[in-house]
Parts: structure tokens; sequence; C-alpha cells
């Protein structure tokens, strides 16, 4: 069922009494419900590149987009720069991409957790080479200086406190370009590598956000996994341990915890960032394309709330779903699910300050162009509008979104 957002907005819902929860609130965040904008950027293997901010029009739309979000009670998202169109030439930076983004956040009073690199960057970049740290920091330097100059005009507004993520899951990153070649930089057993040098580069970043923003808060955002080992195949639990601890390696190194030589420390993990879908979840297999995917009732299916927990115990840091979603008539469901291990982990002392459903729009799919029904609001029209997802927006309400 699909309703224009008009055909919402003053629409009187009912909800039996048993299915109304008390809302969750965020000390860090403006909502704890918040819309995720899509905004890969990457080069697939066939030479393309990735611009779904662009296919999605967003960028042509983002006030409009934002204003939905407060029209339904989302004060807070999740949006990006897109480097390979704001460093056309080395050490030359054009903003006009973004500015308009910015300022729609401004005039919206929407709060934006800001992504520098979504799997992008320009194609003069060389992320192998040793000045490839440097050259990321300086880009982050230019693109705090632009965040600040916003802040400023917004005179105390909700961009204040700016969020920004310097690299969006450089442990998907390093796996899909570093290691099988699925998108850049296109190499094959360099993942350990390429890791090294996305952590160097995110740790430049960082000190250069916060030299310019001194009140910046730090995301990382890296994917939420659990590797089990078959019950039939015991000889392989220390593999699947050690897959499972896997996903940790990237935090461990920007927190000086791994290969300190990297520079990492420990003030550099701020809020920890979490990706979680219904495919995060398999029983380790020597050959990855051979997992068995363990969904929700599975025997060997861990609780979201207990992975939760497990990060919070590594790292004593806030944690935040930066994103989460599935597609068509599941997402209801799994958002359903998701908040009430959400809510389980909260009772239990677990600092999880919100939840990105992502990504808020519908898109196509990355190798196949196919449509993916897997946001709340679907296509846009000639003068921005979209049509809303009426299931997802009432199971939002059922969870305690105030709109």
């Amino acid at each position: 069922m699909k309703l224009h957002l008009g055909e919402m907005v003053g629409m009187a819902v009912t909800y039996p009494p048993d299915c109304v929860v008390q809302p969750m609130v965020s000390q860090l965040f403006h909502s704890f419900f918040q819309g995720g904008f899509e905004c890969s950027t990457q080069r697939l293997r066939a030479g393309r590149r990735l611009d779904v901010i662009d296919a999605t029009a967003h960028d042509r739309f983002a006030e409009q987009d934002y204003s939905r979000l407060k029209e339904i009670g989302m004060q807070t998202a999740r949006d990006g720069f897109r480097w390979h169109l704001i460093e056309h030439t080395p050490g030359e930076y054009d903003f006009r991409s973004v500015l308009p983004m910015l300022r729609a956040a401004r005039h919206t009073g929407m709060q934006i957790i800001w992504d520098l690199c979504h799997y992008g960057w320009p194609d003069f970049v060389d992320v192998f080479s040793p000045e490839f740290p440097e050259q990321f920091g300086r880009y982050a330097a230019a693109c705090a200086a632009v965040i600040a100059q916003e802040a400023v005009l917004a005179q105390g507004g909700p961009n204040a406190v700016p969020f920004v993520c310097p690299i969006n899951e450089i442990s998907f990153l390093t796996w899909a370009g570093g290691d099988v070649g699925y998108l850049n930089p296109f190499a094959h057993g360099r993942g350990l590598e390429l890791k090294m040098q996305l952590v160097r580069a995110a740790l430049r970043a960082t000190d250069a956000l916060r030299r310019v923003l001194p009140n910046v808060r730090i995301v990382y955002a890296e994917p939420l996994l659990s590797s089990r080992c078959h019950p039939h195949r015991l000889h392989e639990e220390a593999l699947a341990q050690a897959e499972h601890l896997g996903q940790y390696q990237t935090l461990d190194m920007l927190s000086g915890r791994l290969y300190p030589e990297l520079g990492g420390y420990a003030e550099a993990l701020d809020i920890v960032g979490l990706n979680y879908y219904p495919y995060n979840q398999w029983i380790f297999h020597p050959f990855a394309h051979e997992r068995e995917h363990v969904p929700a009732g599975h025997p060997l299916h861990r609780p979201l709330s207990d992975l939760l927990g497990e990060v919070h115990t590594r790292y004593g840091r806030p944690l935040w779903l930066s994103e989460t979603g599935t597609e068509g008539e599941a997402r209801p469901e799994w958002l359903r699910g998701v908040t009430d291990e959400v809510r389980r982990a909260r009772e239990q002392g677990v600092p999880v300050e919100g939840v990105c459903l992502y990504p808020i729009l519908n898109h196509a799919g990355w190798d196949d162009d196919r449509p993916c029904p897997n946001g709340l609001w679907d296509g846009c029209g000639p003068r921005g509008e979209r049509h809303i997802y009426a299931p997802l927006l009432h199971e939002l309400r059922a969870q305690g979104l105030e709109g």
C-alpha cells in the first residue's frame, strides 16, 4: 500500500493498545529514528560510477526531502559529500554539489550526519599511494571549513554540533575493493593493505575535522556481523570465531589496539555506528559463496541485543544503528524486530542512541538497475513529489515515532 505524503498528514491512524510503545529518546541526536540518504559514489567493475544521490534526485530536492522527514517526526538524517564532484583537480575544492544540501539542512533545521567518503573518490586518486592519507586529510579539512561556515550561518542552530563519518564501512570497502575486485580500486589479495591505508586516511581526517570543528562528533559506521560454526563441522570453530572477531579489525586499528604504527588512539573512537541487515549473520564456510545465512528463529541466530552488547563491552562507546532495513513487504516486520532488540539492549544498559532507516528512498540496484523497494519513499516526480510506503510508516508510529 502506497500513499502520497499529503494523504498521510493528518490521517487518523489507530493501533491496538498493546502495539503502542513508549518512544525511545536519544542523548546524542535530535530524533531516535532517522532517515539515511544512500550516497554511494564508487566505480563498479564495469567502469560505471554510481551516484545514488543524483539518481534519486535528492540533491535537487533536498529541502523537500528533509521537510518530509520533519513532517513525520524524524529530526536527524544521514547524508553525504561526493568527493569526486568536489575535487576535480588535486587540491582544488568546489562545493557547489553539496551547498544546496547544507543550506536545505539549515533552512529546515535538519540535523545531518555527513559521510565524507561513501566508497568513492576522484579518478586521479590512488588509494595505495603513500600520499593518500594526507590527501584525504586535506579534503576533510576543506569539508570541515564548509560545515563550519554553515554552522555560523545557522547561528547556533541544529548543525552547531556537527556529526561526521570520515569513511563509511572501511571493512566492507577493503573486502570488496581490496580482496575480491568488486569495486574500486579493483584489487585482489590486498585487503589488509587497503584497510591500513584507509585507517591512516580516516585518522588524518579525524584530526583535521577536530582542528577545524572543535565540537565535532566523529562516527565510524562498520558492519555488525555474526559468524557461527556449523554443528557438524566443529573443526571449524576457531576459524568461525576468527571470522567473527575480524569485524573489529578496523575499529581496533582506529583505536590503536591493533597495528599501533598506523597512529590509532582510543579517542579516535567517538560514536560507533553499526550497519545491520538481514544477511549479516551466517554459518562459517571456508568459501564465502557457500555460506548459509542465519535468519531470526534459526538455532544459531544471535539476538541483535547480544551483538550490540558485545560491541559496547569491547569499546565502551555510544552506539548507533547507522544502517538497517530490508526490501518489499518485509520492511515493517524487520523494523519491528530490530527495534524490539534495540529496546532490549537499552534496558540492559547498552547505550544505543538511534536507528537510521537506510536507505530512506528507494533506488536502483548497483549492478542491474533493478528497482529496490527498500525505503520509506519511492521514486521522484518532476516537482520532487514522492510516495510513501504506508505500512512502514505505520510501524514507525507503533514503535514510538512521534510526528
